[in-house]
């Protein structure tokens, strides 16, 4: 009823007289847009898995966004919900590289002792083992 007479009426008013909470009113108003963008959404999700597929996993936003808008019926969608729709479908681009994020911590504070002392040459045969921490990218992780 609100919505059918907003034109005539304010909705703070109307919304005064009925003992009904503005937000609530826009909660309801706004549940019933984003049912309407669910199905849009599917839509745009099956043409962007299908471009994606087509580019054998090659293409991002930038590109996806240029066929979209080639299409007969051109599509014109942001970068972002490009970006979130790829995201709910799990789709990530081939040539998103993961960057090597470094673990703040400080050196050389560990709980463990230094007995060597940088006396690396010893007497005897290995008496002393000494290794390096190196992070090797293994597939997609680095270990």
């Amino acid at each position: 009823m609100i919505r059918n007479n907003a034109h005539i009426y304010s909705v703070s008013a109307m919304c005064e007289v009925l003992q009904i909470p503005k937000s609530t009113y826009y909660y309801h108003a706004n549940l019933n847009g984003r049912r309407v963008l669910k199905t849009e959404d599917k839509e745009i999700s099956q043409e962007i898995s299908r471009i994606f597929k087509e580019s054998r996993n090659n293409y991002g936003t930038r590109k996806i966004k240029k066929e979209l808008s080639r299409l007969p019926q051109p599509k014109h969608v942001s970068r972002r919900r490009i970006s979130r729709l790829m995201t709910e479908l799990g789709l990530v681009s081939n040539y998103t590289v993961a960057q090597y994020k470094p673990h703040k911590s400080s050196c050389n504070e560990a709980l463990i002792k230094n007995v060597l002392q940088r006396q690396f040459e010893q007497d005897k045969p290995l008496a002393v083992i000494v290794s390096d921490l190196t992070y090797v990218r293994v597939g997609t992780k680095w270990h």
